[in-house]
């Protein structure tokens, strides 16, 4: 049975080839286009942007190293200095110069940071009879800030941006799924044009032989001039149809080699894919992977994780406080070698306090709206998945079903092209007129259509049901990429 519908499948009529066309494959048109087209070449740059994206995010959690400086700081004014309680305006005339290294590294759990610094500093006054260098050097300096009550984005962020790197894997091989679908469409347009156009000829030539015998047995006198000017209209309507297939096949073919970004002027001569994947799929299987597998479901969890971060975002605001503590040495000296000597201790405790008296409710009112939008996002997410697993049994059924329509459609195509030839026969030897001729040719083409068209969904559908799962049910595993490659491309 199964050799018998791979016969039915693999009919298919031969299309015109020069020696000079491109022959092409489904298989060869879904390769380039997942190397060269527009599509594909966006789907990689915008997973590049994720990825970059997320090691921008990476990156903040490791220490940085950075160092400030003033070099240098003139200043020649008149300013006001207070010696003894009283103030006076003096002027002054100061060059600064300062540098210093600080080890910065945050602390992802409570939301604080600790530094350690170290730096030099250097001041030269110009008096009006004399000049004086000061030196103040910071060795260490070690110090911790820490908010208090505060909303932790350090941690919301270890939560989400996993989440929302994962998908964007997930959506690259969604998008590259997507790509073959798009693939598909042109293929298939152009694949259609070149079998309309092979129907086309093969119609000129059949009533231009079948006018021929008209004109023929009208001189015998054995049909009507009635006839023979219907096999002649017949005939102009097929040579007006194949110039506009000739058009036709034009566009498709510009819009194939546009799409696949192909440079030249070959000639692309499609070959009728077979089909290669016959099994029904089975739908547990196919919402299994879906779930597991596809950017939707990473989605809803990245909008929940958003929803209930915003929430502990609208609890923190009002009361806050922040918590530093710093602990190093400093010394000073008005010469460079002794800066460094007998350093002294510096110590430096401060609790900064922020406390609303008076809000009108509005940290309530923030906290409330925040709760009311997360419930609604909630609902929202709830909703969406049990639209999202019938979708899936959707498709499947789709896809399940179109195993017979291409075995119906490939018989018709059989069965159309030899009754056309037995009603083209018959016609020879006067056993039909011309319209039922008209009718046999026009279902004959149908058949033939109906079948291209067929194929085209059949595979359609299963690379959509690809996206949506991103599992190969042929290979029976998950679909992946290397990525490394991507972000070395």
């Amino acid at each position: 049975m199964k050799n018998y519908i791979f016969l039915l499948l693999s009919i298919a009529f031969v299309l015109p080839i020069q020696a000079q066309d491109k022959i092409l494959t489904l298989e060869d048109v879904l390769q380039i286009a997942k190397e060269k087209s527009p599509t594909a070449l966006k789907a990689k740059h915008s997973f590049r942007a994720s990825y970059w994206q997320y090691r921008f995010y990476k990156a903040e959690q490791l220490p940085t190293l950075d160092f400030d400086g003033v070099i240098p700081n003139i200043q020649n004014r008149i300013s006001q200095e207070t010696t003894a309680g009283v103030s006076y305006y003096a002027k002054q005339n100061s060059i600064l110069y300062r540098g210093g290294l600080s080890l910065n590294q945050a602390v992802p759990w409570t939301g604080g940071n600790v530094f350690v610094s170290t730096g030099l500093e250097h001041t030269i006054n110009y008096l009006t009879d004399t000049t004086t260098r000061q030196y103040l050097s910071t060795p260490i300096n070690i110090g911790f800030n820490q908010p208090l009550f505060q909303f932790n984005q350090y941690k919301w962020d270890r939560r989400i941006e996993p989440v929302k790197y994962e998908a964007a894997k997930k959506i690259y091989l969604e998008a590259v799924e997507n790509v073959s679908m798009e693939a598909i469409q042109y293929f298939f347009r152009l694949l259609s044009a070149q079998v309309d156009y092979k129907i086309a000829e093969i119609n000129v030539s059949n009533y231009d032989t079948l006018y021929r015998v008209a004109k023929g047995r009208y001189n015998l006198g054995r049909i009507g001039e009635d006839e023979v000017l219907q096999m002649e209209l017949s005939l102009l309507k097929s040579q007006a149809a194949l110039e506009k297939n000739a058009m036709d096949l034009e566009d498709a073919m510009f819009r194939l080699k546009s799409f696949l970004r192909m440079k030249g002027d070959d000639r692309l001569s499609l070959v009728i894919p077979s089909i290669s994947y016959f099994e029904k799929i089975d739908r547990d299987l196919a919402l299994e992977k879906a779930l597991k597998n596809s950017s939707t479901s990473l989605e809803y969890e990245r909008r929940l994780l958003e929803a209930q971060s915003r929430v502990s975002a609208a609890k923190a605001y009002g009361f806050n406080a922040n918590l530093s503590l710093v602990f190093g040495l400093n010394g000073s000296s008005t010469i460079f070698d002794q800066v460094y000597e007998d350093p002294l201790q510096q110590q430096q405790l401060s609790l900064g306090l922020h406390i609303p008296i008076l809000d009108w409710g509005r940290r309530k009112g923030q906290v409330k709206m925040a709760q009311s939008n997360q419930e609604l996002e909630k609902t929202s997410v709830e909703q969406e998945k049990v639209d999202f697993s019938q979708s899936i049994f959707l498709e499947v059924g789709e896809f399940n079903i179109q195993r017979n329509q291409l075995i119906i459609a490939a018989k018709s195509d059989t069965i159309a092209q030899k009754s056309f030839v037995v009603s083209k026969n018959r016609y020879l030897i006067g056993k039909i007129g011309v319209t039922d001729l008209n009718i046999a040719q026009k279902e004959t083409d149908n058949a033939r259509l109906g079948y291209i068209g067929a194929l085209r969904t059949y595979w359609y559908n299963y690379f959509r049901l690809r996206k949506s799962t991103l599992y190969d049910f042929k290979k029976q595993s998950d679909l992946d990429v290397a990525y490394e490659d991507i972000y070395e491309d």
